[in-house]
């Protein structure tokens, strides 16, 4: 079971249609009208995006931040048993939740100060009841953390695909990251640690705190989608690159408008399973695999 739940789910709100017909239809704009409502904040900072008008009909000029207390408040009636005793009974073996996505908000009561967006986690420690609640009934728990995208450091506006694959932010973020990953590994050891999309720092100091969740959690398990950040990344966070990049893009889309199907993980030098998403293989592979959508 993989639940993606945050502020984002007050409005739930995204534009019906996939993500495979919006890279062919609409490129330029395909991460802005993608059918994801977990990029909801990202999409309504273009006015003319469905998602925006939909959250000027709805909430006026509400700034996205207020979605928390509405989100706060919906806790109140939340019961982490009963969502366990759901998926137990529906034959799940593992529970991922999703502790910050790409709004940077934490759903557990960080102690790690976010310098751009003030007492932005939950102060009821989501993920701990629900570790809690998943191990009581015999299941393994894991937690994603969005380490490669962060808008509360990245404000700019995700356009396009290569807009956003390589928009993870620099300076103090890399601090950020590392000691919010070390505060979930010690508060909750989660038996699967699932990173999404790439990671801030050096191959080095990943690897560091590879050892570190190892000595923690002995038998646990890390995802593939850890790329380490390297000069490549940096030039390809350069506007013009990514112009130039996102040309590339279209002219490959117009000769596979399936070229989706193939998108994979970058190879990292160290993973324990794989994570395709939108990826069809011709054969079997002995590699282990898991995904989040």
């Amino acid at each position: 079971m993989f639940i993606h739940w945050g502020p984002y789910s007050v409005p739930g709100f995204a534009p019906l249609g996939s993500f495979a017909e919006t890279l062919k239809t609409d490129y330029d704009r395909a991460m802005l009208v993608y059918p994801y409502s977990e990029g909801y904040w990202n999409a309504i900072k273009d006015p003319d995006t469905p998602s925006a008008q939909y959250h000027k009909a709805n909430y006026g000029k509400m700034p996205y931040q207020e979605f928390k207390e509405i989100f706060m408040d919906g806790l109140v009636n939340w019961d982490p048993s009963a969502w366990v005793k759901t998926f137990s009974d529906a034959g799940a073996k593992y529970v991922v939740i999703v502790s910050k996505h790409h709004d940077g908000f934490c759903l557990w009561p960080t102690e790690v100060k976010n310098p751009h967006e003030e007492n932005w986690f939950s102060k009821r420690d989501i993920i701990g009841e629900l570790a809690q609640a998943v191990r009581k009934e015999g299941m393994r728990f894991g937690i994603y953390y969005s380490g490669g995208i962060d808008w509360t450091f990245q404000r700019r506006v995700s356009k396009t695909f290569i807009d956003y694959s390589f928009s993870t932010p620099g300076g103090n973020y890399l601090d950020y990251a590392d000691t919010q990953i070390r505060e979930l590994i010690d508060r909750y050891h989660p038996d699967i640690l699932w990173n999404d999309i790439s990671w801030p720092t050096n191959e080095e100091r990943l690897f560091r705190l590879f050892a570190y969740y190892y000595d923690v959690v002995p038998d646990g398990v890390v995802n593939d989608r850890w790329k380490a950040a390297s000069p490549v990344n940096k030039l390809l966070g350069l506007k013009p690159v990514r112009a130039l990049m996102d040309l590339m893009v279209k002219q490959m889309i117009k000769k596979n408008p399936d070229i989706h199907s193939a998108f994979s993980q970058p190879v990292i030098p160290h993973s324990d399973f794989t994570t395709p998403e939108y990826t069809k293989f011709t054969d079997h592979t002995s590699k282990k695999m898991g995904d989040d959508t």
